[in-house]
């Protein structure tokens, strides 16, 4: 295939990536709306076209990324988009409604950004682990694993290869983490 970089195609496959994208969180939206108001038929309607334009636009974003990356490469790239959010788009948004004097609107744009930079965080935290391998693994320290299947849990430097209860795989478990 020739290359699409700087082609009307690749704004075109841009556009259609964007319009899909914001199609499908709108439907969502309605889906919500539509079951609130006592509409379920109409709601699974658009549930299910919600559906639809995601996968629509999951085509056009594998064109234009030529596939999806590995899980590393995906945290890595995710935390590039987050830290573009927080340091600059966001940023500057905010700047423009307080000199238009929208400082409320401002407000959520920099409240946005620092949960953007959290975002950012995270995803590096996740990349690190799994580059490092130490997704599943605790390391010397001793860790409450759950099993995100079942609820199974376990004590130990790492995740069971399977669950002894419901014979799900390691990937089925995370770290326990209680904050309530």
């Amino acid at each position: 295939m020739q290359q699409l970089k700087g082609t009307r195609t690749e704004e075109n496959l841009r556009t259609a990536f964007a319009g899909e994208s914001q199609a499908r969180n709108k439907y969502t939206y309605y889906a919500k709306q539509a079951q609130e108001d006592g509409y379920h038929q109409i709601s699974e309607i658009f549930r299910i076209t919600a559906l639809n334009e995601e996968q629509h636009a999951k085509i056009w974003f594998k064109l234009l990324n030529d596939g999806i990356g590995t899980t590393a490469e995906n945290l890595k790239n995710a935390a590039e988009g987050e830290h573009f959010e927080w340091t600059k788009m966001y940023a500057d948004f905010a700047k423009v409604a307080q000199e238009e004097g929208f400082s409320q609107i401002a407000k959520l744009f920099q409240g946005v950004a620092d949960i953007e930079q959290a975002h950012e965080q995270r995803f590096l935290t996740l990349e690190r682990a799994v580059r490092d391998g130490t997704v599943f693994s605790g390391g010397e320290e001793t860790t409450v694993w759950i099993c995100r299947n079942c609820g199974h849990i376990t004590v130990g430097p790492q995740a069971p290869q399977v669950c002894p209860i419901c014979a799900h795989p390691q990937s089925y478990f995370q770290r326990r983490a209680e904050n309530y």
